[in-house]
């Protein structure tokens, strides 16, 4: 009899022990997924400054009036930068809004500042085209550096900022497209509008944006639950993320993809971007095969780049770096952070590729082909012939992989 009782209470201790814990593990993982996910939030600030006649765009009815541009699973992964699976009529999209409490630049997680207290004050009321026109330019050279076609660049956004297509920007219409203009990621939708692998821009409102939608939003990686993911060891889950990977075939496709993207914006017609987060959640790809940037977010011009790294206080290289993987190093002479930066984004890149193309290679080529990407990955920014070895190594590694996969259904 004592023993049973024993038993009685050692069951219900452990019990009670089970529920306690796992009402805890809720009301953390509620109180985790509140802070990130304000969705509601987002959408109430932005529809009340266009009831308020603040701010226009493309989007601004379906979102606040038709109430047809639909908020579904949250994708955020931080309470600023606002992601959601969105729904626009017969539309499938991502729908992103920034939230209005971060003003700081943080050099090692915030990417992209709100560098302006008050939303949506630019321009005041009165301004002419032609002075917006002149205020977009001015940030363009502070961005982009002094080029000869801003100008080109310019008329683009004007276009873009016209959401109504009615051929001419209103004040509301300005706001927003100089709030979007802060964003790194809508500037580079703007200028590579027409490459097959950046995500299109669908619809605006405010400094809220709707992209188009990727069927496979990571490189490569299996998805597991956050309960499994605990005690699963690193190196392990490294292993596990390769595993779950299309065919050869299918993955050298998308590496070219990857590949085409780095040329797109290294010294294209607005200047270098610099990728400064390099993470397979960043590229995803459609049912093709074909590449698709999910994230620009923190891929950042180059001149402003440096303009914000350089001259910073330092002790050591670690301290001069931006994002995760925009580096330069420390002038321990000053003890001031250089400009110069030390690796390309292909060197990154192919870094980032290296376990998930060479798994799988045919071996005809294998040999060859880890030969280039440790060139690739060894490649520096700093050489005099950086220009011609990148070019070089970017179209051999082009080549070798299109020869490769040419004549089969994948390509």
């Amino acid at each position: 009899m004592a023993r049973l009782s024993y038993m009685r209470i050692k069951y219900l201790f452990f019990s009670w022990l089970a529920v306690f814990i796992g009402s805890w593990v809720i009301y953390v993982r509620y109180n985790s997924y509140t802070e990130l996910c304000r969705g509601h939030e987002c959408k109430a600030n932005i529809c009340d400054k266009y009831r308020k006649g603040i701010i226009d765009g493309s989007a601004c009815e379906g979102l606040c009036s038709k109430e047809n541009l639909y908020f579904g699973k949250c994708l955020s992964t931080r309470p600023n930068n606002q992601k959601y699976l969105g729904i626009w009529g017969n539309l499938e999209g991502v729908i992103k809004c920034q939230m209005e409490d971060a003003e700081h630049i943080d050099f090692g997680s915030e990417l992209e500042p709100r560098k302006e207290i008050v939303l949506f004050d630019k321009p005041t009321r009165g301004t002419t085209v032609q002075k917006f026109k002149e205020m977009v330019h001015s940030l363009f050279k502070t961005k982009l550096g002094d080029q000869g076609n801003l100008g080109e660049l310019v008329n683009l956004i004007l276009a873009a900022a016209d959401g109504n297509k009615d051929g001419h920007v209103s004040l509301p219409e300005a706001k927003s497209a100089w709030a979007l203009l802060q964003l790194n990621e809508f500037l580079l939708m703007v200028i590579l509008q027409d490459k097959e692998h950046t995500p299109k821009l669908l619809g605006f409102c405010g400094d809220l944006y709707i992209t188009e939608r990727v069927q496979y939003t990571s490189l490569y990686g299996i998805s597991l639950p956050w309960i499994i993911e605990v005690f699963i060891p690193h190196g392990l889950r490294k292993r596990m993320d390769q595993w779950f990977t299309p065919s050869w075939p299918r993955k050298a496709k998308i590496v070219i993809g990857l590949l085409e993207f780095v040329e797109d914006i290294f010294h294209g017609p607005f200047g270098n971007f610099l990728m400064c987060d390099i993470s397979a959640k960043n590229f995803g790809y459609n049912d093709k095969y074909d590449l698709k940037v999910v994230d620009m977010r923190n891929i950042a011009p180059e001149k402003n780049l440096k303009e914000l790294i350089k001259d910073r206080p330092c002790e050591v290289d670690a301290d001069c770096v931006y994002g995760t993987d925009c580096s330069t190093v420390c002038d321990q002479s000053k003890k001031r952070c250089t400009a110069d930066i030390t690796q390309p984004n292909l060197a990154k890149i192919c870094l980032l590729v290296k376990d998930y193309l060479l798994r799988g290679t045919p071996s005809e080529i294998r040999d060859e082909l880890e030969k280039q990407i440790y060139s690739c990955i060894a490649l520096k920014a700093a050489t005099n012939n950086m220009e011609m070895q990148h070019s070089l190594i970017l179209n051999n590694l082009k080549a070798l992989l299109w020869k490769k996969i040419s004549h089969t259904n994948d390509s």
